[in-house]
């Protein structure tokens, strides 16, 4: 029996398949690829360093090249942020995934912090620009004014998370996120999103993407439980 609300390609495209470990290897990461491939994914996001080769195997495929900048902690300049997203496009990259300057938010100094994302946005040339919030570290005040400077700034979609800091996802947070901005600006999940109920949890929260690893797994399962 299908699923009554998702098809397995609603699924695929939510995921943006995740090669950011800095442990990966070059031949971790083709395989990474493969699998966006095989399963035709949103996209990889990966990084920086691997875009040119990621590009490259992915080249002539429906899955965009996603990577990140200000990774992980949001705290690298503006101009530093602004350089990583030419060279990301440069090289093949055709979404972004930044994270916000936490310390600036935190510190009330909204204008700065606005002004640092919109300097991306300006920087990816009309490219994707997804914002990492890092919910982890905010109050949920802080959540609901970073989402409202992020549309303000012109991104195009909000983030939970990096994947890297204490915790990750929660259907709490992406409902709230959704409340925060309008339809215009989409909400992607991150960190702990690793069974597909739980994914399919997150879609009914509101979000359009999600980070992945098990990327396989979900969707093999998908075909157990609901056919292709």
């Amino acid at each position: 029996m299908a699923h009554p609300k998702y098809s397995k390609k609603k699924i695929a495209k939510t995921i943006d398949h995740s090669l950011l470990k800095p442990e990966m290897t070059r031949d971790e990461v083709r395989q990474g690829c493969e699998i966006a491939k095989k399963y035709d994914v949103a996209s990889v996001c990966c990084k920086p360093s691997d875009v040119a080769f990621c590009a490259e195997i992915l080249k002539g495929t429906d899955v965009e090249i996603g990577t990140v900048v200000g990774f992980p902690h949001g705290s690298s300049t503006t101009a530093t942020k602004v350089f990583e997203t030419k060279a990301a496009i440069a090289d093949g990259a055709t979404e972004i995934d930044m994270v916000l300057n936490i310390g600036l938010l935190k510190s009330g100094l909204y204008e700065e912090v606005k002004s640092d994302i919109k300097a991306v946005v300006d920087a990816a040339g009309g490219k994707m620009v997804k914002v990492i919030l890092e919910n982890a570290y905010l109050t949920d005040d802080e959540k609901v004014t970073a989402c409202k400077l992020c549309e303000a700034a012109g991104a195009h979609y909000v983030k939970t998370s990096s994947g890297y800091a204490p915790t990750g996802a929660t259907v709490a947070d992406v409902k709230l996120m959704r409340a925060s901005v309008s339809p215009k600006v989409k909400v992607k999940s991150a960190g702990g999103v690793r069974t597909l109920d739980a994914l399919i949890e997150m879609l009914d929260a509101g979000i359009e993407r999600s980070g992945a690893t098990t990327t396989s797994t979900m969707l093999d399962e998908y075909t157990q439980r609901f056919g292709d």
